[in-house]
């Protein structure tokens, strides 16, 4: 109960210091208390290792024993989404109350960051060195801009400096993650797709709405989103990734559903026509998808718009590439008369092989904390910085080591996001063992 309560206290004093992030934000000073807080939480820690400052995004590297060896990288960002709504206990007081921390940023992601770094806190002051150095990083504007994920992998690669395993945040332990999969399964995210915003453009010579010509440009954007939203612009295809989770995860599924999945593959015909139909979740885990999410048309109710627009939200998919994706939009763009400008074009990862000495590490690491767990593969839908580092690593991996509820998962960037103080010392062992056994 000691540890418990001291990992809780702990970790209440980062989620009281308020670090939301926007795209306004530069180096702000709340990201320098945050970083301070650090330092006095996690003194050894700080005295030892060798701290590099990105903007407000910072890198710790702890000296490893053995210079030949490649090094590793622990990633957990500290920014945060605002916290909207009502919340029964206030997003950043830190609030402990019958054995749960109450806050934003609990689970995404101050409770990993916290976990990773008291682990090697710990093993500092029993005088522990890890065998290869260790790269501890944390970034200020994960939920925006990704700028520091980016500054930091860049400085790693003209240093050429390459990782044999990174992790960062990602899937969690999960019980019953698709219906009738009666277990808990640890969920590691092995890639992740890319994210394209893009604007659609449609003008006009416009005009007084008394007498409208047809086709004027939000009927044209309209008909452009139906087309889009209707019919089958991308193609599904259930990747080899996908294919093993369903096969892990009907391991905990009753016949006749578990023997489809078990052999998800030689049935992918059918599945690739089911699953979207099943739910967006898995749809999104085999097709690029488009969300239409914002939109502008004239300034006045009696003023047919000179330019009216929608944007979209992409995530491609890993059997597609972004370039086709563009192309394919646009050219169905072209048919309705509308201009396509991309806003952002999205970072592709790579896909880390499940089938690697690298993943059955992370997985008797995960099996060795947590009991009765089953680690299944799988490719993120949302977006982490760890697709900055797949050109430092082929071994990019993305797990957070917390057992959540469906409640705690659906109140990460939502109301009353919290975390169970009986979740820090597991969490914390996971990351011990897992440098430890480098």
């Amino acid at each position: 109960g000691f540890m418990q309560n001291l990992y809780a206290t702990k970790l209440a004093e980062l989620i009281k210091c308020e670090t939301i992030s926007s795209t306004a934000s530069k180096n702000d000073v709340k990201f320098k208390n945050f970083v301070n807080i650090l330092k006095n939480l996690f003194p050894n820690l700080f005295n030892t290792a060798t701290f590099l400052d990105f903007e407000g995004s910072f890198v710790l590297k702890v000296d490893g024993a053995n210079k030949d060896l490649n090094p590793i990288m622990l990633m957990n960002h500290y920014d945060v989404v605002e916290a909207t709504g009502k919340w029964s206990h206030p997003p950043f007081s830190g609030t402990i109350d019958n054995g749960i921390l109450w806050g934003r940023g609990t689970l995404d992601t101050k409770g990993g960051l916290f976990c990773m770094l008291q682990a090697i806190e710990e093993l500092i002051v029993n005088g522990f060195q890890p065998k290869c150095d260790v790269y501890f990083v944390s970034t200020c504007n994960e939920e925006t801009s990704g700028k520091g994920a980016t500054l930091i992998s860049n400085y790693f690669q003209e240093k050429n400096i390459k990782f044999s395993l990174v992790l960062d945040e990602g899937g969690m332990i999960l019980n019953e993650p698709i219906s009738g999969a009666n277990g808990d399964f640890a969920l590691v995210g092995v890639g992740e797709k890319a994210i394209i915003s893009a604007k659609f453009i449609a003008k006009s010579n416009g005009g007084h709405a008394s007498t409208p010509k047809k086709n004027s440009p939000l009927v044209r954007l309209s008909k452009f989103m139906v087309k889009v939203d209707g019919s089958n612009v991308f193609k599904p295809k259930l990747s080899n990734t996908i294919a093993q989770t369903f096969k892990r995860i009907a391991l905990k599924m009753k016949p006749p559903i578990s023997f489809i999945l078990k052999r998800a593959k030689f049935f992918a015909p059918i599945l690739n026509k089911l699953l979207p139909m099943m739910s967006p979740t898995a749809n999104a885990l085999i097709k690029t998808t488009v969300a239409f999410t914002m939109a502008q048309g004239s300034n006045g109710d009696n003023v047919i718009p000179e330019s009216a627009y929608v944007v979209a939200n992409i995530r491609v998919a890993h059997h597609n590439t972004s370039k086709f994706v563009i192309n394919k939009l646009t050219k169905i763009a072209n048919k309705f008369d509308l201009q396509t400008e991309i806003l952002e074009l999205g970072v592709e990862s790579s896909i880390s092989n499940f089938d690697s000495t690298q993943f059955r590490f992370l997985e008797s690491i995960i099996s060795k904390t947590f009991t009765d767990v089953i680690v299944a593969p799988y490719i993120m839908t949302g977006a982490s910085d760890c697709r900055f580092m797949s050109p430092l690593s082929d071994f990019c991996f993305r797990f957070s080591p917390f057992k959540i509820s469906n409640k705690q998962l659906n109140s990460i960037h939502g109301v009353d996001e919290h975390l169970l103080v009986s979740a820090l010392p597991p969490a914390v062992q996971f990351y011990k063992s897992f440098i430890l056994g480098v």
